[in-house]
């Protein structure tokens, strides 16, 4: 999600794609929303800037890459699930097609969520919308080694079996950002552009292009792994809020290098690479630099971790289970 940061880079991240021959596709049309449509339900946003995020005055739960232990991962449906579960912001990875649409997924390829692999940036939009980008998520996992009937969500994308109450087909999809900006208004998106520079660089164009187009650039946090492209990206973007790479977040954690005033919201895992990083001291200097520190588990997610990291000093908990995270954040303020 926002901060996922990898700790290593995968082949097809290294190889500088063939270039798109146009960052301007269509990319989709808001879905109608009728009396039993799902996006009707979704309520209005807590905040609608980040400033008043951040204002809230207590620590926050967002969505990551949907909710991606309740919900297929970056799916719509788990989008709007997770916004009608009571999210405060929406989680996601956003990266380019080959014919230069935007759409929201983690990895480089689509093997590990969907029903055929393909490498996203050498696929056309057309082709990776098509896919069952629920095929492999069960209730416990995205993995391979189920039963079938394991694979909950599997066939809805394709209509061999119907789409849940207020749902669609397309809901199941790999989707495009601009399908995000136009179902969710108003809603805090804290965003993360995958691969590295120079090939992420078009991708943070199209990112700008988007939330200027969609007056979204005060309710949008921007990172990346690689410290190249959010610093390009608030070149190119500079009101927007950013989170520090992992350099610069690794010389915070590691060294107290305070990032710069426009980099102030930090999102760290507890643990990374075998070295404890959200630690009682990490939090002290952070509240002392005046940094925002937002928690992304990254496995082994439960009630009981997220009521920890808040007990903690977590200022946001970027939760896999959003659900889970509501009710430890609930019980956080009840006893405060």
């Amino acid at each position: 999600g926002g901060a996922s940061y990898d700790s290593t880079p995968t082949t097809t991240e290294m190889v500088t794609p063939t270039a798109p021959t146009t960052t301007t596709v269509a990319a989709t049309t808001t879905t109608p929303v009728s009396e039993t449509s799902a996006r009707g339900e979704i309520p209005d946003p807590v905040a609608s800037t980040v400033d008043d995020l951040l204002g809230l005055a207590r620590p926050i739960v967002l969505a990551h890459a949907s909710g991606e232990e309740e919900h297929p991962h970056s799916s719509m449906y788990g989008f709007i699930s997770a916004a009608i579960a009571g999210v405060d912001a929406l989680d996601l990875d956003v990266r380019l097609t080959a014919d230069g649409v935007l759409v929201v997924h983690h990895d480089d390829d689509t093997g590990r969520t969907a029903d055929r692999d393909l490498v996203v940036h050498e696929a056309t939009f057309d082709e990776v919308h098509s896919l069952d980008n629920s095929y492999w998520f069960t209730d416990t996992c995205t993995c391979t080694d189920q039963p079938d009937d394991a694979y909950v969500w599997r066939g809805v994308r394709t209509g061999d079996q119907p789409a849940p109450d207020g749902f669609t087909t397309d809901d199941f999809a790999i989707t495009s950002f601009e399908e995000v900006l136009q179902t969710f208004p108003g809603w805090i998106l804290n965003i993360e552009i995958k691969r590295r520079a120079p090939e992420a660089l078009e991708a943070a164009d199209e990112l700008a292009r988007l939330l200027t187009e969609y007056d979204a650039l005060d309710r949008a946090i921007v990172t990346s792994f690689d410290d190249r492209v959010v610093e390009y990206f608030h070149e190119i973007a500079p009101t927007v809020a950013m989170t520090p790479g992992l350099d610069m977040t690794t010389a915070f954690a590691l060294g107290g290098v305070v990032p710069p005033e426009w980099a102030r919201i930090l999102q760290v895992p507890p643990v990374y690479e075998g070295i404890e990083v959200f630690t009682p001291a990490y939090v002290e200097a952070a509240k002392a630099a005046g940094l925002v520190t937002w928690v992304w588990p990254n496995g082994g997610e439960s009630y009981e971790l997220y009521a920890e990291l808040l007990a903690l000093g977590a200022d946001g908990l970027n939760a896999a289970k959003p659900t889970e995270a509501i009710r430890a954040l609930d019980d956080s303020l009840a006893k405060s």
